[in-house]
Formats: structure tokens, C-alpha cells, sequence
């Protein structure tokens, strides 16, 4: 073919396929996204300091191991009410000029997922910790600890925040001081939410479902109730620890706690459903029930198994009781 022995032809020929097939494929398609898809109505732009804890996130690899994506499979409702949707990405923006936007969605999911992590656990004590040292508040946890991100002080300054760690941790009589860094990405996780759908818009639904067994599932006892031990390690051991004593300064044992312990079933159950929502003096409690979506089944098994274990003993609740309080504190939160 001639256009091969004309090197003119052909180096302008392959520039030309070059820009049309760059227009085609990423620039067109760019600007339709721009023009058809944006956020969600009520989805919140990171404020400045979350902005700079995403760069963190970013710089400290935590997107290697973490992921911001519900997929739409059943094992993921742990993590979000929903399944993940093109406009929860919307507000993902370059990380500066000359660097594109970072694969937030991640590749993997060694830790778990952050899509909804700031309504599942917004307290900033519990993340210090966490980052500080993981092993304090989950045992298990294969995290690495990311101590230079705080300094160690024997006199507390102005607008230091200390962090709660326990005394055999420290060194010697010094305090650990959370740095500015630490806050910042801090602030990044507890802006981590999973905005919600408007009205109208139908709500994805999660596919492959557990089929129940005759002899019941792997959160039922034997009895056919939910087992509280299994949602309590997946929803509340994480702060108060598998043997209910908490974290000194930190989080409360639960552990011959007056609340677990009482009759008052109404504060009980309002801790469990709504933390801080409704009690600001529980500032670190974050409104577990709410968010999982829980009904009286599952609180009343979280309840049973607090008020029997760690030396606990009190009169377990019903279902029916537990009801009745729900709806009375909706009628309240109204």
C-alpha cells in the first residue's frame, strides 16, 4: 500500500485515528457522564479537613486493603443499607492537577469496607485508638499501627487531644497526643456515609439471600432465636470488647453496668437504636440499631446476651417488650 512507503501519510493517518478514537472512547463518554449522572440530593461534599484525611488515606496505602463498595450481594449489607450506585461516586474529584482521582472503590477488602463507617462508628476516640495501635480495640486485627501520626507529651497543651490509650501502653508518664494528620483523616472517616435514595427512587436489593435450613442458621440458637453472641461480636465487640469490660476512659463496660443490669428497658433500647442521636452524653455510642436496620428480634438477642454474660445476671426480656419500647421511642423521636 502506498500510505506504508509514504511516512507523511501514514504518521498523519495514525494521528488522526489517535484523536478520534481519544474523542470516541474517553471524551465523549467523559462529558455524557458529566451531563447525566451527578450526586445524590442529600450527599455532603468533604469538608476541608476530610479533604486533607482522604489525601492521607491515600498516602498511607490505606486503599490497599480497604474497600468503598457495597456490592450488590447479600454478605455486603453489613456494610451499607444498600448496594453502591454510580452517583455515590460523583463527588470523587482528582487528587490535584497532575494526579487523577485515586481507586477509592479499592481493590480488595483485607480490612473491611468504609463505605458507611462514619454512621457505623463516627466516635473519634474509638478511630485514635484504632489508628494508634488496632490490636487495643480489635484484638484479631491484622491493621498496622500507624504511630507517627502522634507524638507523646508529659504536660497536656491547649487543643491537645489525648488519646485513651491504656497506662501499661504508654511510656512512662507521657500522654499520646493525636497530630493534626491524625485528625485530618480521622475526619475523612466519619464523613464516610452512605447517602441515601430519594423517596421515589427504588432502592437496590441485595441478591443471593442465605436460604434457611430446617435446622435453623448460623445465627440462630437452638431455641430458633437470634443468637446475640454472634451480632454482639459483629456490631459491638469491636468497642466494648469480647469480655464486656470496655476500654478504660474510653468506652464503658458492659460488664456489671448499671444500664445493662437496670429495668429501664426504655434507655436500654434507646442506647442500642439511636447512641448519640438521642443522648449526646453517649458520644461515642453510634446508633447501631438504626443503621443495621435492626428490629425487636435483633435487640432483644443483643439484650439477653448482655444481661447474662460476663458474671451478668438478670431477667432476660421478650420480643414483645422490646416492641412495645421501639415504638414508643419512635412516637418520641418524631
Amino acid at each position: 500500500m502506498e500510505i506504508f512507503n509514504n511516512h507523511k501519510k501514514l504518521f498523519t493517518t495514525a494521528t488522526v485515528l489517535f484523536l478520534l478514537l481519544t474523542v470516541v472512547i474517553a471524551i465523549v463518554p467523559a462529558f455524557d457522564n458529566q451531563m447525566n449522572n451527578g450526586p445524590l440530593p442529600d450527599a455532603q461534599p468533604l469538608s476541608e479537613n476530610a479533604r486533607k484525611g482522604r489525601d492521607l488515606y491515600i498516602s498511607n496505602g490505606c486503599v490497599a486493603c480497604h474497600s468503598q463498595q457495597v456490592r450488590n450481594v447479600h454478605m455486603d449489607k453489613v456494610w451499607g443499607n444498600r448496594p453502591s450506585i454510580a452517583a455515590d461516586y460523583a463527588l470523587s474529584t482528582r487528587v490535584d492537577t497532575w494526579r487523577n482521582t485515586a481507586t477509592l472503590m479499592g481493590t480488595e477488602r483485607t480490612g473491611p469496607d468504609l463505605t458507611d463507617v462514619g454512621n457505623r462508628q463516627p466516635s473519634l476516640d474509638w478511630h485514635l485508638l484504632h489508628l494508634y495501635n488496632p490490636r487495643l480495640v480489635v484484638k484479631e486485627s491484622i491493621m498496622p499501627a500507624y504511630p507517627w501520626l502522634f507524638t507523646h507529651k508529659e504536660v497536656l497543651e491547649e487543643g491537645d487531644i489525648a488519646v485513651n490509650v491504656p497506662l501499661a501502653m504508654r511510656k512512662g508518664n507521657q500522654r499520646v497526643v493525636a497530630t493534626q494528620e491524625a485528625l485530618y483523616l480521622v475526619a475523612y472517616l466519619q464523613e464516610l456515609k452512605q447517602a441515601p435514595l430519594p423517596e421515589a427512587t427504588t432502592t437496590p436489593s441485595f441478591l443471593y439471600k442465605p436460604e434457611e435450613k430446617s435446622g435453623g442458621t448460623a445465627v440462630k440458637t437452638d431455641d430458633g432465636l437470634l443468637d446475640g453472641q454472634v451480632l454482639y461480636a459483629a456490631n459491638c465487640q469491636s468497642c466494648h470488647q469480647a469480655s464486656g469490660e470496655g476500654l478504660a476512659g474510653a468506652f464503658p463496660p458492659l460488664k456489671n453496668s448499671k444500664i445493662v443490669l437496670s429495668n429501664d428497658l426504655k434507655l436500654y433500647v434507646d442506647i442500642i437504636m439511636n447512641g448519640y442521636d438521642s443522648r449526646p452524653e453517649y458520644s461515642a455510642m453510634p446508633a447501631v440499631g438504626h443503621n443495621m436496620g435492626w428490629t425487636e428480634k435483633e435487640v432483644t438477642a443483643i439484650i439477653n446476651y448482655e444481661r447474662n454474660s460476663w458474671g451478668n445476671k438478670a431477667p432476660k426480656v421478650s420480643e414483645e417488650e422490646v416492641k412495645e419500647v421501639m415504638e414508643y421511642l419512635k412516637t418520641q423521636m418524631k
